[in-house]
């Protein structure tokens, strides 16, 4: 059958999205605690995921490349890491790294896998090698294992694989199909796989466990894009391949009992087949390619990632799902599921074969029992009896019609009269009830053990019959035993009249969860309603109580009501144990679910049960709660309050407001914002909707965006026909007086600043037009012009503030020798300390222009004295220096020495490999205690330059500091500087002697 015949359902949405990574996730691995992932990207990170809640616990950083592999040990303890450098990393099961990069492969890892005892690592390499690693010291065991090709080169390895036993691993490579025994280090097999065809690779491999046999499945690139079985045992490929992708198949997997069988490929697809007989039955629609799937530890999601940088997940369908709308277009069936749905009637049908064939009773009596009508069922049966004493099968009916009265006494005594007429299979099963009713269990297993030799090896008898005795132990009390029992007994060989386990699975977990709500026991409650929900596989509509009537009949079960009684139970349980978030979650899944008279019984519970639920909780008014909890930042709690009003349909723009707010204060911004896009569909007119939209879009810094949504928002205000709303107008301005406001403060900011800047992140030289271009570019600039917007008061201390931590630079004087090298390292230190402008005499003043020259040099003592840093470059001073060295550095022979030091308010000397003078970290060298350290003077007579005295009255006491400090730059000539700032014009490029001049000789 085709695929065009019988077409797969697609589904194009998934269930929930995770996102996180900055680049296409290459690989993703579960713990086998259900709970969490790993996932492996191009962007050369690892995340470690909380599947139930969809985020990042951490980030795995470490890897210097894309992360090509990521796998878990199957006890859970421990993941690897491969990437495209060839690179291994081991981490803990909390995603903190065990090793460095450990560097054994010459070509990236492109395969990983834990053998099943989580002793050893395989990793395979496209350098053809495979190497085992032992997990205790992650150091290599062995030799490697080398593929070759036909041709006797090396083979490009894409995948490896353990055998289930852990015996043998399977080697995918672009050439064959290798297996290896591990124990013997030898080749066993060796077959071209999907390179026969075509020459396509060998992509992705899995072996599953068939009882005690091997099957071994692999999948092809794009000149053989499918999925072929092989035979263990002859390495021949078994059956057709299965067909329907259009591209490479980069992985398969198997959900957990082996029924299934996912694929993901590189044409945007996953598709889900059965393994009973190959067929494409759903197929999950990406956006683009797929690299990596997996299915969830309990077989009902699969997990998908791919090109569009995240993890989809997806919801198995169920056949239930699928065929419990009569009304489905049979087109979008597939037969197969069709026939599987057609196997669960037909194992109701079965099991109401066999259980006629247990219970000889008749009819009215049964139907009184399946009733209820417990007294008429007695008063028949003893009628049947009385017209003949020899009725065994009567006495076994009237003992079970005894046992739901609980009168074990006389149960028991119908039941041994029943055997001691004719011993029979219903009358050990009616013994073995009395006994567990009189907690006589030895003797009720007993019984039970005789029952066997009447179940004519029938194997649906048989399981019938173990469900029985295990329902009776679970009536004596044995509740633990009786549902480990039905637990073994559906996975020792699952078929299609295993429902009837899951069924008696479910129902005893509803009675624990009843019993456990009865005693305000509402966190056991609840895990037990959780357990019966999960296990059930029917849906709302199902008619179990036709197939499985025996147990209505032997022990009053009510199964017509199981759906509904085990999820209204669990909404409830969860809302007792103040499971808030689980039961809103509870209800929709409910909700979602049922048919629509299981939803007409359950009319009262969003606005009767659920409101006294919810008041039980400590919330009488979800809304108000949710203000409440909003206005005390508790964001989580409003979140979950305002949550739960929208789940239950309660929900107004207001609350998808307040929402948001609460959502944005959790940093949650993809959320908040959907819940303003919300406000804006629910009121489109309103201003508040684009309002709220601006708020959490700044808050993500997706300032354009927020800005046109505030442009929006003033719109609605001005052409409001409510004058009180219209006034709200004048709160804000518009962009082209935020503009102005802002440029106001730049053109004051830069007034003492030079005219050209270096970008120290490009090494470019900028004028001052460029630099305010650049500015409006920057982030800094639209957060500003957004907040500008928003605020009319906003504080003018906030514009400038904003604006001089943009335009701040550092000024350093330039060596001209050698310059383009110090020029870069200048420029990479500056930037290292986030410093976006810098200045330097010599790339910054153009020297052919005699005006800008001399306007520069008037400037340069404000230019240092408004910069925040100036980095002074020892050229001379070796990174091996002494205390000292700066005393007798060249630079104090400069001319500008001394305002380079004085005029700045921050100072760093770098030696000459541009390591910080002596290793001196701290902030600033300026300090006189670091002075002294460096010079000769006592620390006593040295005051600090933020001392020192002002005024020409004062020149005897600044003479007096200059000669008792022997300051690094030799005194400085600090009257000299003050006498020619005064009365001389400084000439640049003059020379010192001349500068000076008889200046030094007067003084």
């Amino acid at each position: 059958m085709t695929e065009a015949e019988h077409p797969a359902i697609r589904i194009t949405t998934p269930n929930k999205t995770l996102k996180g990574h900055e680049d296409g996730v290459l690989s993703v691995a579960a713990f086998p605690d259900r709970r969490r992932m790993v996932t492996a990207s191009f962007d050369k990170t690892l995340r470690l995921w909380d599947l139930e809640d969809g985020v990042v616990l951490k980030i795995m950083e470490g890897h210097r490349f894309s992360v090509r592999k990521v796998a878990i040990s199957r006890d859970g303890q421990l993941i690897a890491s491969g990437d495209d450098g060839g690179e291994l990393i081991a981490w803990n099961r909390h995603g903190e790294s065990l090793t460095k990069p450990m560097k054994i492969h010459s070509n990236e890892v492109f395969s990983l896998d834990f053998s099943p005892d989580s002793t050893l690592l395989a990793s395979g390499s496209f350098d053809a090698t495979v190497e085992l690693w032992n997990t205790k010291t992650w150091r290599v065991q062995g030799n490697p294992i080398s593929c070759g090709n036909e041709i006797g080169g090396g083979a490009e390895i894409h995948c490896v694989r353990y055998s289930p036993s852990g015996e043998y691993l399977a080697i995918a490579t672009n050439s064959n199909i290798e297996i290896w025994n591990l124990g013997k280090r030898n080749r066993i097999a060796k077959f071209l796989g999907h390179s026969a065809f075509d020459g396509s690779w060998n992509l992705s491999l899995a072996w599953m466990l068939d009882g005690t046999r091997a099957r071994l499945f692999s999948t092809g690139s794009n000149r053989d894009p499918t999925i072929r079985e092989w035979d263990t045992s002859t390495w021949k490929q078994v059956g057709e391949p299965w067909k329907g992708h259009s591209g490479p198949l980069n992985m398969i997997a198997l959900n957990p009992t082996g029924t299934l069988l996912a694929s993901a490929s590189d044409d945007n697809q996953v598709r889900l087949w059965q393994l009973s007989d190959q067929q494409n039955i759903a197929i999950f629609k990406h956006t683009n390619e797929v690299y990596c799937v997996m299915f969830s530890a309990d077989g009902k999601h699969i997990l998908s990632g791919g090109g569009d940088s995240m993890i989809s997940k997806w919801a198995v369908p169920s056949l239930e799902d699928i065929f419990g709308d009569q009304a489905l277009d049979a087109s979008v069936v597939h037969f197969t599921s069709l026939l599987h749905f057609i196997l669960f009637k037909d194992a109701l049908r079965l099991n109401q074969q066999v259980a006629n064939n247990i219970l000889a009773i008749n009819t009215t009596a049964r139907d009184a029992c399946i009733t209820g009508d417990l007294p008429t069922a007695d008063r028949l049966l003893t009628k049947d009896i009385g017209v003949d004493s020899n009725d065994y099968n009567s006495y076994a009916n009237r003992s079970f019609v005894k046992a739901r009265n609980s009168d074990w006494d006389h149960a028991l005594d119908d039941a041994l009269k029943s055997i001691s007429i004719q011993p029979s299979l219903m009358g050990c099963i009616s013994k073995g009830i009395a006994h567990c009713g009189k907690q006589q269990l030895q003797d009720a297993m007993k019984a039970f053990d005789l029952a066997f030799l009447y179940v004519d090896t029938d194997l649906n008898k048989t399981r019938l019959l173990l469900l029985i005795k295990a329902i009776a132990l679970f009536n004596a009390n044995q509740h633990d035993e009786a549902i480990l029992r039905v637990q073994e007994l559906a996975t020792t060989r699952p078929d299609p009249n295993s429902h009837a386990c899951g069924i008696v699975e479910a129902y005893l977990h509803v009675q624990l969860g009843i019993n456990a709500l009865d005693d305000a026991r509402h966190n056991e409650a609840a895990d037990h309603f959780t357990t019966a929900v999960n296990t059930i596989d029917f849906s709302s509509m199902s008619a179990i109580h036709s197939g499985y009537d025996v147990f209505v009949v032997l022990f009053g079960w009510d199964l017509r009501s199981l759906w509904r009684t085990a999820h209204q139970n669990w909404c409830d349980a969860l809302l007792r144990a103040g499971r808030l978030p689980e039961a809103i979650k509870a209800y929709r899944y409910t909700m979602d679910r049922a048919d629509e008279a299981t939803k007409a019984r359950c009319i009262d519970w969003p606005t009767g049960k659920s409101s006294v639920l919810y008041a039980t909780a400590g919330v009488t008014d979800l809304a108000a709660g949710g203000d409440d909890a909003l206005a005390a930042d508790d964001y989580d709690r409003a979140i979950e309050l305002y949550s739960a009003a929208i789940d239950l349909d309660l929900a107004t723009d207001t609350i998808f407001a307040n929402r948001s707010k609460a959502r944005s204060g959790k940093l949650l911004w993809d959320d908040a914002l959907l819940d303003a896009e919300k406000v804006i569909e629910l009121d489109p007119s309103s201003y508040s909707g684009y309002q709220l939209k601006h708020a959490v879009l700044h808050g993500a810094h997706r300032y354009d965006e927020a800005i046109e949504a505030f442009k929006i928002m003033l719109s609605k205000l001005e052409n409001t026909p409510d004058t009180e709303t219209r006034n709200l107008r004048q709160q804000h301005i518009s962009l082209s007086e935020a503009e102005r406001a802002i440029e106001e403060s730049i053109k004051a900011q830069l007034d003492d600043a030079p005219h050209r800047l270096i970008n120290t992140s490009t090494g470019r030289l900028h004028n001052r037009e460029a630099q305010i271009d650049a500015f409006k570019m920057s982030t800094e600039y639209k957060e500003l012009l957004s907040s500008t917007m928003k605020d009319v008061d906003l504080p003018l201390h906030r514009i400038q503030d904003v604006v001089a931590g943009y335009f701040q630079k550092v000024v350093y004087d330039l060596d001209p020798v050698g310059g383009i090298a110090k020029l870069q390292s200048f420029c990479k230190t500056a930037r290292d300390k986030g410093y976006r402008w810098a200045w330097i005499d010599t790339c910054c003043i153009d020297q052919t222009n005699n005006v800008e020259v001399q306007q520069s040099v008037n400037s340069m003592f404000v230019w240092y004295r408004h910069s925040a840093l100036t980095i002074i470059y020892l050229s001379d001073v070796p990174p091996s220096s002494q205390p000292g060295a700066l005393a007798s550095s060249a630079w104090n022979t400069r001319g500008w020495t001394v305002q380079e030091f004085l005029a700045p308010k921050f100072v760093l000397f770098y030696q000459k490999d541009w390591s910080l003078y002596l290793g001196d970290r701290s902030p600033n060298h300026k300090d006189p205690l670091q002075s002294c350290r460096d010079g000769r003077c006592d620390g006593n007579q040295c005051p600090s330059p933020r001392r020192l005295p002002s005024g020409d009255e004062r020149r005897p006491e600044k003479l007096q500091w200059v000669s008792a400090c022997h300051y690094v730059a030799g005194r400085y000539r600090i009257l000299i500087v003050w006498y020619l700032r005064r009365q001389l014009p400084v000439i640049y490029g003059e020379k010192k002697q001349k500068r000076l001049g008889g200046s030094c000789r007067r003084l």
